[in-house]
């Protein structure tokens, strides 16, 4: 372990009736929330850790000092420089739907809700490119593109529940990745706020060649770098047909390799998921096929004819070539129709810890590293329940998210487990040469990997944030760098 610990969490039904006034002069009374039960409602995301506390009537932070709602990016830069002037931390809050306390309040912060950003400001068919606000939610924007005749391409099992700014924030990765990329391959220009308050405007052009790209502190810094207000975004036209393929496959050595060959092909499938075994089961009892093949995997083809029909072909002959075979589609609509369902509130409300763990491995690195990951957790707890899937499959290598599940039981045996069980199939990542963390960001719950993983390059940012931020005051203490002075120390291990 790395001498983790965690501190009891700071609440405070205190009011900074000052800064209340002053944060209302910028956006209003009414988007100003200072009573204690609507703070309280800021006090955690999704982590599941915050979770596991919650049920025990805890907190994994504190509760934020207050909460400011701005409507507009002036708004925003007002805020930012009245929290300069008063050295006050912010927080930039999207819906809350992160799972790893990226917008977990540590040392009663200001949250700035930005979800009164909620509208698309252009659409442009020309250039393919559509600019949103920051806190527009995920499934409201996608659907009014749709109506359009459009898509970005980013559809993350939490885009109902999620904002835009929020998908770039973290980094994230949608459900089709593997055919339109990351949203750091759809973002193609940005507007924020620097810690200083200083508007940051980064024009949306095909291509550059002006020094390295200012837009990747914003996309992927979660708020440590400034405030992400508007972005612009890549668009496609809405695909003339897709089509679902469920095939069987004899091993999940035949299946990584016909994602490897299917994506080194050339090919540009918009979904392949590979299930492992336990998670195989789960979706495909009853189903003949897969007696003799158990391994199941869903290959979603998008387009229009002549495209669409020779891309299904060529990626069907790989499958076939390693003995896999084409099976009942059952298994392709129930995903579909379940595919932004998140099934781990299910398990913790009926008082399991359950989690999920997404990490990145070459094709020459994934079958050791599953291999070491699945005997690592079972040693930790032999009855856990461990699945895998690879969602996000690329020429180099894919995503493997894991759920980790541990049944009923009191805190004080549960939490050290969980905390084993994370530091094993981080370790073990890092050991196989992936990296910790594909697209849920780093928020709290990664700081204690993430120098391995960077290296030197921790040291940079760092630099970086001290020269933007020299007081600390954009989201302190996340994505690996300096916490603020007497900030709670929000750790797994010990209760």
């Amino acid at each position: 372990m790395t001498g983790l610990t965690i501190a009891a969490a700071k609440t405070s039904d205190a009011v900074d009736a000052d800064l209340a006034a002053a944060l209302a002069a910028i956006v209003g009374d009414a988007n100003v929330l200072s009573e204690f039960e609507a703070r309280r409602a800021y006090a955690h995301d999704r982590l599941p850790f915050a979770n596991f506390r919650e049920r025990f009537g805890k907190l994994a932070g504190v509760v934020p000092r207050l909460v400011a709602r701005p409507g507009s990016d002036a708004e925003a830069a007002a805020i930012v420089r009245l929290a300069n002037a008063r050295k006050v931390e912010l927080i930039p809050f999207g819906n809350g739907s992160g799972v790893l306390g990226g917008a977990i309040p540590l040392h009663q912060e200001v949250m700035v809700d930005l979800r009164r950003l909620d509208q698309i400001v252009a659409i442009n068919p020309q250039d393919a490119m559509v600019t949103v606000q920051a806190g527009m939610n995920g499934i409201v924007f996608e659907n009014a593109l749709n109506a359009e005749g459009f898509t970005t391409g980013h559809l993350p099992q939490s885009i109902e529940i999620s904002t835009v700014g929020g998908w770039a924030a973290c980094r994230g990765g949608g459900q089709a990745s593997s055919r339109y990329g990351k949203i750091e391959d759809i973002v193609i220009g940005l507007k924020a706020v620097l810690p200083d308050g200083t508007p940051l405007e980064i024009r949306p052009v095909a291509r550059r060649s002006v020094g390295p790209s200012i837009r990747d502190l914003l996309v992927g810094g979660e708020g440590a770098f400034g405030i992400i207000t508007e972005l612009t975004l890549r668009l496609w036209r809405l695909p003339k047909e897709e089509r679902g393929v469920v095939v069987a496959l004899p091993s999940l050595e035949a299946a990584w390799e016909a994602a490897r060959r299917i994506m080194q092909a050339e090919l540009r499938p918009t979904v392949v998921r590979i299930y492992d075994a336990a998670e195989s089961r789960e979706r495909t009892e009853g189903l003949e096929q897969f007696k003799a093949r158990p391994i199941l995997a869903i290959l979603v083809f998008s387009g229009a004819e002549p495209v669409l029909g020779a891309e299904q072909k060529a990626a069907l002959d790989i499958v076939a070539s390693v003995g896999g075979e084409v099976a009942p589609d059952g298994p392709f609509h129930h995903w579909k129709e379940n595919r932004y369902v998140a099934y781990s509130q299910k398990w913790q409300a009926a008082g399991y810890y359950n989690d999920t763990v997404e990490v990145t491995g070459n094709w020459s690195a994934i079958p050791g590293m599953y291999a070491a990951m699945s005997a690592a957790v079972r040693a930790i707890y032999p009855r856990i329940h461990f699945g895998a899937h690879w969602s996000h499959v690329y020429p180099e290598g894919a995503c493997q998210y894991m759920t980790i599940r541990l049944p009923p039981m009191d805190e004080a045996e549960a939490l050290p487990l969980h905390a084993k069980l994370w530091e094993a199939l981080q370790s073990l990542t890092l050991e196989h040469g992936g990296s910790i963390a594909h697209h849920h960001g780093v928020g709290l719950f990664r700081n204690p990997w993430i120098e391995k993983e960077l290296g030197a390059g921790l040291g940079v940012l760092q630099k970086i944030k001290d020269a933007l931020d020299p007081d600390n005051l954009m989201n302190p203490g996340k994505l690996g760098l300096r916490p603020a002075a007497g900030a709670v120390d929000l750790r797994r291990g010990e209760v």
